[in-house]
Parts: structure tokens; C-alpha cells; sequence
């Protein structure tokens, strides 16, 4: 007997997930939590979906995608601007958890969204930590440029601030460095490229987060 195909719709909140398969129209919800999430995965497994789609979210799909990414499962993270055009095409103007879920299902058969490249825990991990010490690096930048500008109370005042993000600077560059050192793959690649001329660790690591295919790619 040849499987029904299915394509998944999933809407992310930050406490669950609402899934909705076409062309079934089976509804069901679980926690977005590490216990739901594996619940869902061994929910669509046995299904094999042509598609799972999610929006994009600030981050909130992540763990999801990732684990069913994990378990071999075509996932795609698209835009939610893309989403709500389709949405206003097909008539789907109303807003609930469960039609949403379901606009994204008729989304992922209807217009086929690429399946997506997602790093892996560790990657996204490692991209928290570089975004984290850029964001650090800025602030310091911005009240490095304050102090010339103010006296008194206020300068001690914005002094102590730039001592305590250096102390956080230093902080978080040597938890991106046991982080490396922790992954084998990680560090052979970080390695790789700082042996050229001018890349050190936090350009090597960026890199790496950014153009995850370095090192893994063929000649051609």
C-alpha cells in the first residue's frame, strides 16, 4: 500500500507547539519543551513528511527543527512576511495557534519551500556565544566614545561600566574557547584557519558559524 504523503504544519509559541497535517487535517498539540519535542518528533516519524515548515521566530524553532532535522526530517524555516502573503491569497485572514498551523501546511505543499540547512546545537550554541561578545564589544565601544564627553559622578559611573563589561568580554571569549576546545571537529577547522595570517580565534570561529560548509566542501 503506497503511504499517504503529508506535509506538516507547525506553529511555534513560546510554550507549545501547534501541528497540523495535511492532507488529514489531524490536529495536535504538545509543550515546546525538550519532553513535547521528542514527542513530536516520534509522532511524525513513522508519517515520513514530504515537508515540515516553520516560521522563522527569533529562535523559539530551533530546538524543534533541530531535533527533527536530527531524526532525518525534511524541514524548512521560511519567512513569516512570506506566510502571511499566503495566507491573504488563499482568504486565511483570521489568527489562531491552529490555523496558523494549518495555513503553514497548505504553505509547504503548495508553494515548496527549500528545505532548510540547520546547524547543529553545538553550531548554534557557538553563534550565541560570538553574538553575545560582539554585542559586549559594541557596548564597550559606545561608552569608550562617552568618556571623553562627561566629568564627575558620571564618568566614575560609566568607568565602572567599561571595567565590568571587560571582565564580561574576557568571560565570554574564554567560554568560546572551551567551547572549542571541547568539540574534536571544531577545533581541527578553528585550527585550520587560524594557520593563515591575521585570523585568530574569534575570526576563525565566526567564520565557522557563518559558512558552516568550511572544510567540508570538495574542490568543486
Amino acid at each position: 500500500m503506497t503511504q499517504t504523503q503529508s506535509w506538516i504544519g507547525i506553529d511555534v509559541a513560546k510554550a507549545h507547539l501547534d501541528i497540523y497535517i495535511r492532507p488529514t487535517a489531524a490536529l495536535f498539540q504538545v509543550p515546546n519543551t525538550e519532553e513535547g519535542i521528542a514527542e513530536l518528533v516520534q509522532r511524525l516519524e513513522p508519517l515520513q513528511p514530504v515537508l515540515v515548515v516553520l516560521e522563522a521566530t527569533g529562535g523559539l524553532e530551533f530546538p524543534a527543527a533541530v531535533a527533527l532535522n536530527q531524526a532525518q526530517l525534511p524541514v524548512a524555516i521560511v519567512n513569516p512576511r512570506q506566510v502571511r502573503d499566503f495566507a491573504k491569497a488563499t482568504g486565511k485572514r483570521a489568527k489562531t495557534d491552529a490555523l496558523d498551523a494549518a495555513v503553514l501546511a497548505h504553505f509547504a505543499e503548495a508553494i515548496q519551500p527549500p528545505v532548510s540547512s540547520i546547524a547543529s546545537e553545538e553550531s548554534q550554541r557557538m553563534a550565541e556565544l560570538i553574538a553575545r561578545r560582539r554585542q559586549v564589544v559594541e557596548m564597550l565601544t559606545a561608552e569608550k566614545n562617552r568618556l571623553g564627553t562627561v566629568r564627575g559622578s558620571v564618568r566614575q559611573d560609566i568607568e565602572a561600566h567599561i571595567e565590568w563589561l571587560e571582565k564580561r568580554l574576557e568571560a565570554l571569549e574564554a567560554q568560546l574557547q572551551q567551547a572549542i576546545q571541547q568539540s574534536s571537529l571544531w577545533l581541527e577547522r578553528v585550527n585550520l584557519l587560524k594557520s593563515v595570517p591575521g585570523v585568530g580565534e574569534v575570526t576563525s570561529s565566526t567564520l565557522l558559524v557563518n559558512l558552516p560548509e568550511l572544510g567540508s566542501l570538495s574542490h568543486k
